[in-house]
């Protein structure tokens, strides 16, 4: 029952803008909040808005965290209407399309706002999929030199396709002790010393 009734409220929101068959999101993001985005997703590119409705999103997160619209749409125990009118009237006043103020009037309505924030990061990966970028997480135990990086850079291109590019997301962990973790689409590499130190040790206590 729950899940028709979330069925049911995406719906909503797809037809409010546009009356014909959903236009597929490039990825797939599981969850309610993806669900949303999916029909935003839609919604925009059948609108030719992809990227205003993107830019629009980033003001709607600044609002969500101003304290102003935050202690009123974020509180339980104010009534939807009232949230509604409140994040509305900030949204007309930021000039953001008919699009993205439908979002959050169909957020509103089926109590959903607090799920603004995940909305937004579901879009924002459909949107870096539709632009063919590829998010690759590096994880070192110090920073990598510019010649290291640039080799690293040369070496993840085999794992991409034509017309993707990489978007790299460096960080550093000293507990790894050395190496690296590479996470990159579906594939997940873990060289790092420490894991290496642990399979040396499984393997000693196994003979």
């Amino acid at each position: 029952m729950a899940a028709l009734m979330l069925g049911q409220q995406v719906r909503q929101f797809s037809t409010s803008v546009a009356r014909t068959v959903l236009i597929k999101a490039p990825i797939q993001v599981y969850g309610v909040e993806g669900r949303y985005a999916t029909a935003l997703f839609s919604a925009a590119s059948k609108q030719k808005q992809l990227d205003q409705v993107e830019q629009e999103l980033v003001k709607v997160n600044t609002l969500i965290k101003d304290p102003r619209v935050s202690s009123v749409v974020m509180n339980p125990h104010v009534k939807r209407s009232v949230k509604q009118k409140t994040f509305t009237d900030f949204l007309i006043k930021a000039k953001v399309s008919p699009i993205t103020i439908n979002l959050i009037r169909v957020l509103s309505d089926n109590g959903r706002l607090p799920l603004t924030a995940g909305v937004i990061t579901a879009y924002g990966k459909m949107m870096s999929a539709h632009r063919g970028e590829v998010i690759c997480t590096v994880t070192t135990a110090q920073a990598l030199d510019a010649p290291s990086l640039a080799d690293l850079k040369v070496s993840l291109k085999g794992f991409i396709q034509k017309g993707e590019t990489i978007i790299l997301d460096t960080k550093t962990d000293s507990s790894i002790l050395g190496g690296m973790i590479v996470s990159i689409g579906d594939n997940y590499v873990d060289m790092s010393t420490k894991t290496k130190i642990q399979k040396l040790t499984k393997i000693i206590r196994e003979t």
